[in-house]
């Protein structure tokens, strides 16, 4: 064969390869969902996590934003409210992924996985949740850099409490954050 001519993989061949590389991912993936929904059945890290995620509905996220207005005032008000309105896009963009996806949430498809807390909706993938904490916690740091050793630890709380809380994989989680980074950075690219 020649160097020159470049070599094609017939198109059925290639998606079979495809297809076994992706259930093998799927079939990973769902272990990881799994053994990461086992840290629920220890009390203290139900508690912990599911406070994340409550927090994480927007109530944390609010609240900080509020504290950021109380110490800086008016010159606060619009960047803070830019990162809240930007939330309306997030949720736009997210029910838009998952209503065309309409992945299933682990809960439906794995009868061990343990649920305490109810999902907001049926479908996985993207994170909402995650997406909104990054997309906010990029935007927070970025205004008040001081905020980043308590704006980390609660993101990374938010995103973590997705999968232990079985309610999505980790390719949700992961998606969900590079949508909210796409956002955040969208939004103060706007500024």
């Amino acid at each position: 064969m020649s160097l020159l001519r470049p070599r094609f993989v017939e198109a059925g061949r290639w998606s079979r390869h495809l297809g076994t590389y992706l259930a093998t991912y799927l079939a990973w993936e769902a272990l990881v969902t799994e053994r990461c929904n086992r840290i629920h059945r220890l009390r203290l890290f139900r508690a912990v996590f599911a406070l994340a995620s409550r927090l994480g509905d927007g109530i944390g996220w609010y609240v900080l934003a509020l504290l950021v207005i109380a110490v800086h005032g008016l010159p606060a008000v619009e960047p803070m409210a830019v990162m809240l309105l930007s939330g309306g896009g997030g949720v736009l963009v997210y029910l838009a992924i998952k209503r065309y996806t309409g992945r299933l949430r682990p809960l439906h498809r794995n009868q061990r996985i343990e649920v305490t807390v109810p999902p907001l909706d049926q479908y996985s993938f993207p994170s909402g949740h995650t997406l909104h904490a990054v997309n906010f916690g990029t935007q927070l740091v970025v205004f008040e850099p001081a905020l980043f050793w308590l704006v980390l630890p609660f993101a990374l709380l938010v995103a973590a409490s997705r999968m232990v809380l079985g309610l999505h994989y980790l390719s949700d989680v992961l998606a969900g954050a590079l949508l909210g980074l796409a956002l955040a950075l969208f939004v103060l690219g706007l500024g």
